[in-house]
């Protein structure tokens, strides 16, 4: 799969693709509907497909004072957008559109002719039901139908997606996630819940409360999860183990930055720099505040106590 900055040289797809757009934020079942139905279009018509995305999301540009509880950063969409591409369908290019203010301000008409059809030369365009282009969102399905029937290319609508009537979308995640709701959350993803960085220097105090933990980097403004869970870890060369992890800003120590962290059950490695990945299994409790490093130690070793028990329980399902 190419990874593209910004827009292509007008010959880059000189005999023109299917192209689909959107945040894609999460590559949550919903996604990956359109991403298939526009992969089967693609393969039809032997034409490769371009996958369109923004960084930022449009949201965080407009209301940078109310930024969006992202479920994936940049690199994660990219890498699940490539993995749902190794199988079907085969994403050629995935685009990242910077979104500035240019392209806030650019009229749904100009957004179209420069982006699908000089840049790209699209043939087929798939889009989600609730997608929006252009200033003020005044692009939708039916002025891309109208401008198709001019340029040339066809448009398909994905249709919505519902698992257990509910419509899946990236909101409604964000509202299961809020309530801890991992499950759910995973429901509509399509995929156990997950949170991956890099493994830092902390300040120790884990080890010496006795619960060792490792440092997630989150690298995000706004983590959309929070609270006490039961995890499993999963390490560079393959291992997982199981843990019991916090996503919060630690206010009992006065922490300020959310942050993961992890305590691997039996785990004494040095895994200072590698990507770890962890997914959320189970919820213990909400992050709370405690009187006393006493009192947050009884409560680490109850929590602890509460995810080897639910652990146990699903081995013996």
């Amino acid at each position: 799969m190419q990874l593209i900055r910004g827009l292509p040289a007008p010959d880059h797809f000189p005999h023109g693709c299917v192209v689909t757009i959107g945040n894609f934020d999460g590559v949550h079942l919903g996604h990956q509907a359109v991403l298939r139905q526009a992969g089967a279009l693609a393969e039809k018509r032997a034409l490769p497909l371009v996958v369109i995305t923004f960084e930022p999301l449009p949201r965080e540009f407009f209301r940078p004072d109310a930024p969006v509880a992202r479920l994936t950063r940049l690199r994660e969409r990219v890498c699940f957008i490539r993995a749902l591409g190794a199988e079907r369908p085969v994403v050629e290019a995935l685009l990242i559109l910077p979104f500035t203010r240019d392209l806030a301000t650019m009229s749904a008409d100009a957004f179209v002719r420069r982006i699908f059809v000089d840049a790209l030369k699209a043939r087929q365009i798939v889009i989600g039901d609730d997608f929006r282009f252009g200033q003020g969102r005044r692009g939708d399905f039916a002025l891309l139908e109208a401008m198709g029937a001019q340029h040339g290319f066809g448009v398909q609508a994905a249709e919505t997606v519902l698992v257990d009537g509910e419509r899946v979308s990236s909101t409604r995640i964000r509202a299961h996630l809020a309530e801890r709701d991992v499950v759910g959350a995973g429901r509509l993803l399509g995929r156990p819940v997950t949170l991956c960085g890099r493994v830092t220097h902390g300040d120790k105090r884990g080890r010496q409360l006795g619960f060792p933990t490792a440092n997630v980097a989150l690298n995000r403004r706004l983590s959309p999860l929070r609270g006490v869970f039961a995890v499993e870890a999963h390490l560079p060369d393959g291992a997982c183990h199981q843990g019991v992890a916090n996503v919060g800003t630690r206010p009992t120590v006065n922490g300020t930055d959310a942050r993961l962290e992890v305590h691997i059950f039996d785990f004494d490695r040095d895994i200072y720099g590698d990507i770890l990945r962890v997914t959320f299994l189970h919820p213990l409790r909400d992050e709370q505040k405690f009187d006393s490093l006493d009192a947050l130690v009884a409560q680490i070793r109850q929590d602890e106590r509460a995810a080897k028990q639910w652990f146990l329980i699903q081995d013996h399902a």
